[in-house]
Formats: C-alpha cells, structure tokens, sequence
C-alpha cells in the first residue's frame, strides 16, 4: 500500500526525456564523423598555414574524441548485440558522448594553452570513463564467457588498450608539467601516446570483421580457429611491438612487423575472396567495400611502417627518422589513421547504424541481416561515390607527403574530411526517406 504510483502527468514528463536506442546511435555518428572533420580540416589548416599548434592539436582530436567514442559506444553496441544481457543504457551513452566532447575542449585549450596539466587531467578523466564503462562489461560477463566468443575477445582488448593509451596521456601531462623529476619513463611521449591510441581501434576492427564477415561465411569451423588464433598472434604482436620499440631493438621491430605484415595481406585476399562472393550472390554493400580499402590501407600502412622502422632512430628522437625521410613516417601514420581504422569504421558505420535505427534496438545486429540491403538503392550509390572521393583523397595525401607538396596536403585533407562528414549526411537523407 506504500508503494508510490506515477501520474499520467508525471510518465508523460518521464517519456518526453527519454532517449531511445535509435536516437542515441545517430547522436553518436554525428559527432563521430564532425570530430574526424574537424581533425582533418585543422590538419590541413597546419599544411597551409605551418602552424605548430594546428599541427599539434589535430591528432589529439582524432584520439581523445574519435578515439574514445568508437571504444566507449560504438564496441559496446558489438558486444551487447552477442551478449543481450550486457544492456545498453542511453542515458549513460549521452553522458559518455557529453563527457568526451568535453575531453576534446580540453585538450584543445592544454595545447593552445600550452597547460600540460589540463592534458594529464583529460587523461584521468578518460581512463575513469574507460574503467567505468570496463567494470560494466566485467560485472554482466564473466571472462570465460567473454573468452568463448573471439569477437568479444577483441572487443575486450580494445577496453584494456584504450585504458593504457589514456593513462599514456595522463602520464605525458605529468611528465610535460614536471620535466625535472624523472618520475615518469623517457618512453612516455606524444608519439607513443598515438601508438598506444590507434592500437585498441585497430583491434575493434579485426572482431568486427571476424563477428559480421567470416563468422557468418563458409567453413565456419576452420575460419573461428583462424581466426582465434589471429587474435592471439595480433594482440601479442601489438604488445610484443610496443615493446621492442620501445627497448630500440631493431631485429625484434623487424620480425614482429614483417609477420604482421604477412598476416595482413592474407586477410586482405581473403576478404576481397568473400566479398567478390557477396557481391556476386548477394547485393553490392559499400560497408564491406570500405572495410576491403580500410585493409588495403593497413597493407600500405605496414609497407610504410618497415621503411619507417629500417631508418628508425630511437623512441623519443625529434624527428623519429632522418629529415629527409619523415615523409615515410608521415605516410605511416596517416596510411593507418585516414586510411585503415577511418575506413572500417566509415564501413561498419554504415552496417550497425542503419540496423539500429531500423528495430530501435539492438535485435537486427543480432540477425543475418545485419548484411542485408537495409537502406535503398540511391543511398547505396552515393555510399560508393563517397568511398570513391575519400580514396582518391587518402591516396593524394600519401602523394602530398612523398612530393613535400603543401598545398596538395591541404586540399586532399579539407576534400577527406567533407567526404567523411558525407556519411551522416547519406544516412540522415535515407533515414527521412524512411519516416516519410
């Protein structure tokens, strides 16, 4: 008899404010894609200008607000759409899409500043909303729960990794404000910081690949043990990378990087095998198309990172390489940012954000259909022309690097981070469509 019954007015308020699953993921790619924009336009603004600040700042976009939004929101709807009972909260998604915004304020005014400890600060402030977002996936799973599926194995990693990445960024903060102390190691830089960042990324795309491709192929049975067995081979060789590099040994770079290598051009042939499969039986769907050039840049990006490690100096170095080779290192890493993880994840974009909004829910993921024609034919099309624009862009900043062309890095960046935008920009013109 105490128990309180809501009023019609007061469920009618409480349905006003809330925020359905469909809603959300949209939120989510709109800042997504404005932050990758925003990266690349600022980027490019350092080409043309040579401003040292633009030039500073733009990677510290990409990683503490792309970076941290794919992680936090966008592998959480991957790894709940396997496990149901690790629920997907939307208010608490908002708050994580709020909080990282307000990260990438901040570490715009550290750098414009030049207050170091503001960066240490973003950096505990990041690794709370990590921790916080780990312990719900550790309290719903249990870690042999989470070790059965190899999906979920990689989406656990890109947690872990993300956590250290930003620790890496608290501990740079530390170590810019106190310089004289040696308390925090010679390896903690900027350079190291983007390492660590790009890490858990690059993993979330081999379980996407694994959960929405070759899990759902033929020969199941062998393509699991495979791929189980890449997920070991990948995420040690991640770790076992890191630490040669920063220990400075040379054979142990080049070992771990040739296999790495290796593994990347045998998965590049499988996934251009199965998708001329798909596309032949099936439809043509631009998310496997751009998943298929995001690997064909990890390639580029492997070939550049062994030519980068062959003139390599030690960790720390300014510059990493001899000057008149720092476009390899430049190609590197731009061939893995603009090229590898912007591009798999423009395409699994373009897989889980029309599932979603589709049922309001996570249940379309959790079906075959997730690689069905969800969106219509003219989205389709202009998806592609979109994929089309962004590699001859991605490829002309590569160039731009090789030819020390200025100009030519402005432009191609200013024309990738429109062609990127253009995906919520597709997907908002096919959702109207829909509800028309």
């Amino acid at each position: 008899m105490n128990s309180e019954r809501k009023s019609p007015l007061q469920s009618d308020k409480q349905n006003r404010f809330a925020i359905e699953p469909g809603a959300v993921v949209r939120i989510y790619l709109s800042v997504s894609v404005f932050i990758i924009t925003a990266a690349s336009f600022l980027g490019a603004a350092g080409a043309w200008t040579g401003s040292a600040f633009l030039n500073t700042v733009h990677p510290y976009v990409f990683f503490a607000g792309f970076g941290n939004l794919a992680i936090i929101i966008l592998n959480r709807y991957l790894i709940s759409a396997i496990y149901p009972e690790l629920e997907v909260a939307p208010e608490k998604q908002m708050r994580s899409i709020y909080g990282v915004l307000f990260s990438v304020f901040l570490i715009v005014a550290a750098v414009y500043l030049d207050w170091p400890v503001l960066k240490a600060f973003v950096g505990l402030f990041l690794m709370i909303m990590v921790a916080v977002a780990g312990k719900e996936i550790f309290s719903a799973l249990s870690v042999g729960k989470i070790w059965r599926e190899v999906s979920v194995r990689y989406y656990i990693f890109d947690v872990l990794f993300l956590f250290v990445a930003n620790l890496g960024l608290f501990a740079l903060g530390l170590k810019e404000t106190f310089p004289e102390t040696g308390i925090v190691p010679y390896f903690v830089t900027q350079s190291a910081y983007f390492l660590g960042s790009s890490f858990p990324l690059s993993i979330s795309v081999m379980g996407f690949l694994y959960a929405y491709v070759w899990r759902r192929s033929t020969g199941k049975g062998l393509v699991r043990q495979l791929f189980s067995i890449w997920s070991y081979i990948f995420v040690g060789g991640v770790l076992v990378f890191l630490i040669a590099i920063l220990m400075g040994n040379y054979p142990g770079m080049m070992l771990v990087s040739h296999t790495l290598m290796l593994g990347v051009m045998v998965l590049l042939a499988g996934f251009a095998r199965y998708l001329y499969r798909f596309f032949s039986s099936q439809f043509r769907h631009p998310a496997l198309a751009y998943l298929l050039s995001g690997l064909a840049m990890l390639l580029a990006a492997s070939a550049y990172g062994i030519l980068n490690i062959y003139f390599f100096k030690w960790f720390g170095a300014v510059p990493p390489i001899p000057e008149d080779r720092m476009w390899i290192y430049h190609s590197h890493t731009h061939a893995a940012l603009l090229g590898w993880i912007t591009f798999s994840f423009t395409g699994m974009v373009y897989i889980v954000v029309p599932a979603i909004v589709r049922s309001n829910s996570l249940e379309e993921m959790r079906t075959e259909s997730a690689l069905s024609q969800l969106l219509d034919s003219r989205t389709l099309s202009r998806a592609f022309r979109q994929l089309t624009i962004a590699l001859v862009a991605a490829t002309s900043v590569l160039l731009a690097f090789y030819l020390e062309n200025n100009s030519l890095l402005a432009f191609a960046g200013v024309v990738f981070g429109f062609a990127v935008y253009y995906s919520r920009v597709n997907l908002g013109k096919a959702f109207r469509n829909r509800s028309a």
